[in-house]
């Protein structure tokens, strides 16, 4: 995925998603952070973190900058106004505070 590559054009290159209804993201102790649902304004950030999970095995701060960059034009969106998007908020918190969080796969029925 090229570095000027729009998130549109980079979705189209991720794995499908339509057998998921939601990643949850689970902090080290095994709490939820959050669920990423399989629903009009998450299936883009569902695609993404859905990804960088089965390449990473979790979201590790490798798997966050790699994130920022499928990101694409959205990445700077977000450093500009943080709140506004924060499937991506988190991904930069996560290289910060150089921290993981595993994704638990939720299948659809």
């Amino acid at each position: 995925m090229s570095d000027n590559a729009t998130f549109a054009a980079n979705l189209k290159k991720l794995p499908g998603i339509s057998h998921l209804a939601a990643i949850n993201l689970l902090d080290a102790e095994g709490n939820l952070v959050v669920a990423i649902e399989n629903k009009a304004g998450s299936q883009g950030s569902l695609s993404v973190y859905n990804h960088l999970a089965q390449t990473y095995g979790a979201i590790t701060p490798d798997a966050a900058r790699k994130g920022l960059e499928l990101y694409a034009e959205h990445t700077e969106d977000a450093r500009q106004n943080p709140g506004k998007h924060p499937n991506i908020d988190r991904l930069f918190a996560l290289i910060e505070e150089k921290k993981t969080l595993r994704a638990k796969h939720v299948f659809a029925v």
